[in-house]
């Protein structure tokens, strides 16, 4: 299957999340199967990144958005851990600090973009600032917004002017060099359930656990809407989503890798070439090596 066509979206069309399969067509690929397709994927990933670093033009964000326990940081990894940590980094997008605060909202998003020739991973987003505020609108009232005083002043104008500048701000990075792939993990209520009981059943994942999960299930109807319209606003074709099926992790893991070497192999990345004078000054250098060994 074309994985980077099938689960792309561009905002072509109206998207509906109910509509959107949150589970492979069958049949799905076995176990095996898809841990071979994913190593094979590693390893030609592994190949463009060292290409990318060394041509030094594109910097690279892979974006990783989705519901508490969609698989996230298990995506991290599993898909990434084939990376060279010279040019690959991760970076979480938590509950924002008093000194991010104090600046625009993309600020902390600017500070973390990678350098050129790097691959920087955002676990979590610019688009919180459209997902729990959307969710949650009274959390906004701390953060010194002109013209936001009341819940009221929260409302979808203040969103939509939200969604028109991180796409404007996706484009402004695209003209400089600089890609945002962006993965939204699509899995069911029923699937959180299964691994919210797991967490707390398993002894070894108990850490991973949080009663703020639970608290926020409770929301899960409202996340949807909100994911549904920042979707709708912000895919693009040169900056789409691709919203995977993430009810099984193994399955997302091979999907979002083949996505990302397919996006990266596009970019035609290529190590330096190098110029007859060069390889003959290279070629002096070995001879002067290998006559030092000698004497």
């Amino acid at each position: 299957m074309d994985y980077e066509n099938e689960y792309r979206f561009d905002g072509s069309d109206r998207l509906h999340l109910k509509n959107q399969a949150t589970s492979l067509p069958s049949p799905v690929p076995d176990k095996d199967t898809i841990k071979a397709q994913l190593a094979d994927n590693i390893t030609k990933l592994a190949d463009l990144q060292a290409r990318l670093y060394a041509q030094s033009t594109y910097g690279v964000v892979i974006l990783l958005q989705g519901m508490d326990a969609a698989g996230k940081d298990s995506m991290i990894r599993h898909v990434m851990s084939g990376l060279d940590p010279e040019g690959t980094s991760v970076v979480s997008f938590k509950q924002p600090t008093s000194n991010e605060l104090a600046h625009d909202y993309l600020w902390r998003i600017e500070s973390a973009l990678p350098r050129r020739g790097s691959i920087q991973i955002f676990n979590r987003s610019q688009y919180e600032d459209v997902l729990i505020s959307r969710v949650h609108p009274e959390i906004l009232l701390g953060q010194h917004l002109p013209g936001v005083n009341t819940v009221a002043d929260v409302n979808d104008d203040l969103f939509n002017q939200r969604y028109h500048d991180i796409a404007h701000y996706e484009e402004y990075l695209n003209h400089n060099g600089f890609i945002m792939l962006k993965f939204f993990l699509h899995y069911s209520r029923d699937e959180q359930k299964r691994r919210f009981e797991k967490r707390i059943e398993v002894p070894e994942k108990n850490w991973k656990f949080s009663a703020a999960d639970i608290k926020e299930r409770a929301f899960w109807d409202d996340y949807q809407r909100a994911y549904e319209d920042m979707l709708n606003h912000t895919a693009t074709k040169e900056n789409p989503w691709y919203i995977v099926p993430s009810d099984s992790k193994w399955n997302s893991r091979m999907v979002v890798s083949d996505i990302l070497m397919k996006r990266l192999d596009a970019l035609k990345p290529e190590f330096p070439t190098v110029t007859d004078e060069q390889k003959q000054q290279l070629h002096d250098i070995l001879d002067h090596l290998q006559k030092d060994e000698k004497s």
